[in-house]
């Protein structure tokens, strides 16, 4: 009687994981058909975008690479922007080692699951096992879903011809934005994001296509490196006595 009464939330646990992974990979897969289209747009071709999304499989690095490369900055702006937006994916992999204890050939899987959304949905369960479930349920479906929607929108966008006609150039910054715009919730983030824009904004004019955003992506780096937390400190309750 006491084991099938504690087996019912267990159960209830993991349909709220499996529900909560699969909203969120449904939500994020469909912005593979923007970047599917925009990709196109900018030049490549539908094989080349299909892989960018099956090799690559990290949304912000993949549309800064094609908002490079459409606007018409060189393949190493591009790709070195990319990698900057990138690096996250390193940071959520120290964090999600502990929960997913990677060992062979699952270190590969894991690695190339590990987004922002599966790490989210990872880190915010209760448990070991709910966190592992987490993290599947979400990665695998984002990964299925974000590639066939980077096909659907690439053979669309490969119909639709100029880009222009349809106000696609701008497509990339908007999706881009809404990508962000979830976690601009504390000063920070918000700080980083309008040095980014005014650092990009200002240099611009004077630079390459593509180095701009570098430059952004540095400055960002900097703010948060010395952002004043310690202020923060000194000003709260208590302190210095």
């Amino acid at each position: 009687m006491t084991d099938a009464a504690s087996a019912v939330p267990v159960q209830d646990d993991r349909r709220a994981v499996v529900r909560q992974g699969v909203s969120v990979a449904v939500a994020t897969g469909l912005y593979g058909i923007s970047f599917g289209a925009l990709a196109v747009a900018s030049g490549l071709s539908v094989l080349q975008t299909c892989l960018l999304s099956l090799l690559l499989f990290s949304g912000g690095s993949q549309f800064a690479l094609i908002g490079i490369l459409g606007g018409g900055g060189t393949v190493g702006a591009a790709v070195a922007a990319s990698s900057l937006l990138g690096l996250r994916n390193a940071l959520y992999g120290l964090q999600l080692a502990p929960t997913m204890l990677p060992a062979g050939w699952r270190r590969f899987a894991i690695a190339q699951l590990t987004i922002d959304e599966s790490t989210a949905v990872a880190v915010s369960q209760s448990a070991r096992p709910l966190r592992r479930l987490g993290f599947w349920v979400t990665g695998l479906g984002v990964y299925i879903g974000w590639n066939l929607m980077t096909l659907a929108g690439a053979l669309a966008g490969d119909a639709l011809g100029d880009p222009k006609r349809f106000g696609l150039d701008a497509a990339a910054s908007a999706a881009f934005i809404a990508l962000l715009w979830p976690r601009l919730r504390s000063r920070e983030p918000v700080a980083i994001a309008i040095v980014g824009a005014v650092v990009t904004t200002v240099l611009i004019p004077v630079i390459p296509p593509g180095l701009p955003v570098i430059a952004a992506a540095l400055a960002g780096a900097l703010v948060a490196a010395f952002w004043p937390a310690r202020w923060s400190a000194k000003a709260a309750p208590g302190a210095g006595e």
